[in-house]
């Protein structure tokens, strides 16, 4: 999710007011405090570091050949001045979406099974696998068009009461 560049500013400001930090752990304290919903990219944050580090908030030091940014005097005093424009850009975030269910673990664990199909499956348990893949992708287009929350109108399987369901290997 793409959160306004003002609300990567503040993150970043107030995380580094905590202690120093790599470009990396940045972007996984973003994704941890904002439950998952909102996880910066590389291209998000080293130019929101260098943009403070050009205003002079931030210092950036090679630390074993990673970068390490650090607050400033002034940005400790940017920070501390300005934390009421700064917000909770976490809270903002978490309150305007809602509670967000991670699934990226079933998606991989989805796209593993594939993977093995592919790798050793025969030609029948592809064919086979096509359908169900197929079948859970017209499912998932199912919840959204049916506006579906929570579970009320899907089947344990995840498919909404007119999609197949998937087909046993």
């Amino acid at each position: 999710m793409r959160a306004p560049r003002g609300d990567v500013r503040a993150a970043v400001l107030q995380l580094l007011a905590e202690e120093p930090m790599h470009g990396y752990q940045l972007m996984q304290l973003i994704a941890e405090r904002s439950d998952g919903a909102w996880r910066p990219s590389p291209g998000t944050i080293y130019p929101v570091l260098a943009q403070l580090e050009d205003e002079g908030l931030v210092e950036v030091a090679r630390d074993q050949g990673r970068k390490l940014a650090t607050l400033t005097d002034a940005g400790r005093t940017y920070v501390t001045d300005n934390a009421a424009e700064l917000g909770d850009p976490f809270a903002a975030l978490r309150e305007n979406l809602g509670p967000q269910i991670d699934l990226r673990g079933p998606f991989e664990d989805l796209a593993s099974a594939a993977r093995q199909l592919v790798r050793s499956g025969t030609a029948r348990q592809q064919e086979a696998a096509r359908t169900v893949l197929r079948d859970a992708r017209r499912s998932l287009y199912l919840i959204l068009a049916d506006g579906v929350d929570g579970v009320d109108g899907v089947d344990g399987r995840g498919a909404g009461p007119e999609a197949p369901g998937p087909t046993a290997l």
